[in-house]
């Protein structure tokens, strides 16, 4: 007994120690099963996501260099493009003036949708794969991404079951316009920053509302004032969300701004005790968050709108970009039950913004009666018929017929930054309205016990079929030259230097920015496809003018004709030659009427010199 006493409180540390040791060892095996296990319902949600939008996205994933979006080749090819100039930043290469596009005067990257942030993020897998394979990533990545978002946001701010929050964000990610901007519009998909946004506002207002305060001793009751260490993290979290989406989407910030602006002022006027207790710290946090975000963007978007090829204006005309009234309840042409005649209410495939479909908006009008939380939903319906409304544009549109009745979007329109979104844009931030209504909705009724239970989630599940998407169309795209891909093209043009070809990209016909882009943009092209000032008064227009002999090589390429050369369209040829500061052109026999081509270019540059699969003159 005696000898046995004392070694029992020697030992227990021993043993405490031995299996600290043992926890301490361990974590590596067991730390990532327990955190798959924690979080398998969110790993679950990110996985069914990110396969729907695979397989949305299918028809490029065979070979995305030799696939392209059939509804849209035209902006894939640009955004391809801007993803090659962006990942230059990785090689130290890289100015908001590139000098890789329009020779000699080059494209502001910010006056352009360039998505930035994406290209220099991407940049590793675009400089060993290329920018086709960074372009299908991001197709699909932006939209499970964009869901899995919203999917958090809504399960962990509004604290709704995760059934619901992915009813919503699955809206909210693959819903008809985001589904129809993946048509290679990646700047206006690139959506999850904007619920991270959200819960940062949300934040903010939550650390600047004091609360109704607690009665002291006396009796009286005394505020506790506003979490300021949160309010100021929250205010710095947002200043950098706001940066980045600048560098990613502009437009999508600028639709997210008003959207919380309008719910702002209407949770305000539904609970203006909460407006009267936070105002001045809300207001205070973001004021700290503009004037933060200001540091970092104040240079940019003076370089955007005041620096070199920059534009202080819009390109587009509101009343073409207008949302037809009668799309809001008719299905999208890439829906289930969608069909093409419908696609006459839009003014093309990637601008399916409005077709929700009558199904979807009578269930979302249903469940904002129902779903309770009325200070919420009252800013929903508040934010979802002014958006909806402005997204009409200056004139009503019904049935494709000007109805001649003014629409609300004529009172903003023409005011700064504004005429830079179109019109029927506004109407994407009606996705996560109605998501936030039916996830309201579904969690309400998953938490009663009568037949609510089951009837609000099937008939929300019944409003969402029909708008369920079909896979994107595809379509085959041609080679790029061997002279490009093999490195040939270095035997006439050094690196950063002009290669002309032939004949030169437009917007309509950007195909020889391909080149470039597969060259990973060593070199600089004329023209091209890009938004820029045009002509002396400077407004902002798609391409550029085109210079004599770049007009004449499009009309021999368009026509066929092969036109008399003298002296003075060689004497141009010349000139326009030391305009773009161009040491090469080039032609390849896959070009339109490539021997008429040919023939026109001995004429004015002399005999050619075949490099690979290309025909050249040092000019």
């Amino acid at each position: 007994m005696s000898s046995a006493a004392p070694t029992a409180p020697d030992a227990a540390p021993e043993q405490a120690f031995r299996l600290a040791d043992q926890v301490n060892r361990r974590p590596r095996a067991t730390r990532l099963l327990a955190a798959v296990r924690r979080h398998r319902a969110d790993l679950l949600a990110a996985l069914i996501f990110a396969v729907l939008a695979g397989w949305l996205t299918h028809g490029l994933w065979p070979d995305p260099g030799a696939r392209i979006l059939a509804l849209n080749p035209e902006d894939q090819t640009l955004y391809e493009w801007f993803l090659a100039v962006d990942a230059r930043a990785l090689l130290g290469d890289f100015d908001l003036l590139t000098d890789r596009l329009n020779a000699p005067d080059g494209v502001n990257l910010m006056a352009n949708t360039t998505v930035i942030a994406l290209g220099v993020l991407f940049a590793p897998v675009t400089l060993l794969l290329g920018a086709p394979v960074t372009f299908a990533l991001l197709a699909a990545g932006n939209l499970a991404g964009t869901a899995l978002a919203w999917y958090l946001l809504f399960h962990r701010t509004l604290r709704v079951r995760r059934v619901a929050a992915a009813l919503g964000g699955g809206l909210c990610g693959f819903g008809p316009g985001m589904v129809s901007q993946t048509n290679s519009h990646l700047h206006m998909t690139a959506q999850w920053l904007v619920p991270v946004i959200v819960w940062l506002v949300v934040r903010l207002l939550r650390a600047a509302d004091p609360g109704p305060g607690t009665p002291d001793q006396a009796g009286s009751t005394r505020a506790t004032g506003p979490d300021r260490r949160r309010l100021f993290t929250s205010a710095a979290g947002l200043a950098g969300a706001i940066s980045a989406q600048v560098f990613i989407g502009e437009e999508v910030l600028f639709l997210a701004a008003i959207t919380l602006l309008v719910m702002a002022i209407s949770y305000a006027v539904a609970d203006r005790d909460l407006a009267r207790r936070a105002l001045p710290g809300f207001a205070g946090g973001l004021a700290i968050a503009a004037g933060l975000a200001l540091l970092v963007l104040g240079y940019p978007l003076w370089f955007q709108f005041a620096g070199p090829q920059g534009v202080a204006d819009g390109m587009f005309t509101p009343a073409y970009f207008s949302a037809d009234l009668s799309s809001w309840w008719t299905l999208s042409p890439l829906s289930v039950a969608g069909s093409d005649e419908s696609a006459r209410l839009t003014t093309g495939p990637a601008e399916y913004n409005t077709f929700l479909g009558w199904p979807l908006l009578l269930v979302a009008a249903v469940c904002a009666i129902w779903a309770g939380r009325r200070r919420l939903v009252f800013a929903c319906v508040a934010a979802g018929l002014v958006m909806g409304a402005l997204s009409l544009g200056p004139e009503v549109v019904l049935g494709g017929t000007r109805t001649a009745i003014p629409g609300p979007y004529a009172l903003i329109g023409g005011l700064p930054v504004v005429d830079g979104a179109l019109p029927m844009r506004f109407a994407l931030t009606l996705l996560p309205i109605v998501a936030t209504l039916l996830v309201l909705a579904v969690d309400r009724a998953l938490r009663s016990s009568g037949r609510a239970r089951r009837l609000v989630p099937l008939a929300v599940g019944v409003a969402l079929l029909p708008i369920f998407p079909t896979p994107l169309p595809t379509a085959g795209r041609p080679a790029v030259p061997e002279f490009i891909t093999g490195g040939h093209w270095r035997q006439c043009v050094p690196p950063g230097g002009v290669l002309v070809p032939v004949p030169l990209p437009t917007p309509k016909e950007p195909w020889p920015m391909r080149w470039a882009t597969a060259a990973g943009a060593g070199f600089g092209l004329p023209e091209g496809f890009f938004i820029g000032p045009y002509g002396r008064g400077g407004t902002a227009a798609m391409g550029t003018f085109k210079q004599p002999t770049s007009a004449l090589l499009a009309d021999v390429a368009r026509r066929g004709d092969q036109p008399a050369i003298g002296d003075e369209q060689r004497r141009q040829a010349v000139r326009d030659a030391d305009f773009w500061g161009a040491s090469c052109v080039a032609l390849t026999d896959d070009a339109p009427h490539a021997e008429s081509l040919r023939a026109t270019l001995e004429q004015l540059y002399g005999p050619p010199t075949r490099i690979a699969d290309a025909w050249t003159w040092r000019v």
